[in-house]
Parts: structure tokens; C-alpha cells; sequence
């Protein structure tokens, strides 16, 4: 089984790095803007969620093994782009909460791609700064 998901992983992240690049173009498409743990540079990954009031609510695929994660442990300032609008914000990773649950009250394709496709499900809240 160990197999099979390190397997999984490789080909999903695979594929993630070709297009996650073009996703991030998209006018629409939720943007995550981390820090580079190493680089220090802006990194910015694709994701599916949904915000409420001052917070923005996601669940990562794989948990402490992708990389936006790593980051966000490195540095939990990020910045979220939200309807073509940049937000700052402070992440927190929440590995008490529930992320099969949480997926159910964000958007149904992407938690239907993050149930298929993860292997280690665990959900981030990023507290957005007040404008």
C-alpha cells in the first residue's frame, strides 16, 4: 500500500508541475503565493477552497509533502488570490480539523480531484489581514 501511494504521488505531482504553471494564469483561479524555504522567492500553486469572512479554508492533498505546505511551515505569511484580488494573510496548518469533512462545505470539483487524488489529506486555514 506504501507503494501505491508513493506511486501515486509521483505521477500526480508529475503532472501537477506541468500545469499548475498555466492554472496559475487563469483569471479565475485561485491563486496560493507561499515563500520559497529554501529560495525565499514567491512560489504560487493553484488550489481549490472557499472563503469565509476573514478566513480562507483549503485541504492539501498531501499534507506535510507538498511543497506550499513546507513552506507555509518555513514561513506562515502568504498571500491569496481571490477574484483577481491579492490578500495577504497567515496560514495555519490544522491537522486536529477533519479534512474529508471540511471538503464537503468547499468547492465539489476540487474536493472531489483532493479525495481522488491525496494521499495524506490535511486542512489549512490562512486568517486573511483586515483591508
Amino acid at each position: 500500500m506504501a507503494r501505491y501511494r508513493e506511486t501515486k504521488f509521483r505521477v500526480i505531482t508529475s503532472v501537477q508541475r506541468r500545469f499548475n504553471p498555466l492554472l496559475a494564469r487563469l483569471p479565475g483561479q485561485v491563486v496560493l503565493e507561499t515563500t520559497g524555504r529554501t529560495s525565499g522567492l514567491p512560489r504560487r500553486t493553484p488550489v481549490g477552497g472557499r472563503r469565509v469572512g476573514q478566513e480562507f479554508w483549503l485541504v492539501s492533498e498531501y499534507g506535510d509533502k507538498s511543497n506550499y505546505v513546507r513552506n507555509i511551515q518555513s514561513d506562515p505569511r502568504v498571500r491569496v488570490r481571490l477574484k483577481g484580488r491579492w490578500h495577504a494573510g497567515t496560514a495555519r496548518l490544522l491537522p486536529e480539523d477533519d479534512p474529508r469533512a471540511r471538503l464537503k462545505s468547499l468547492p465539489r470539483f476540487n474536493s472531489a480531484a483532493v479525495r481522488t487524488f491525496g494521499t495524506n489529506l490535511l486542512t489549512v486555514r490562512i486568517d486573511l489581514d483586515e483591508r
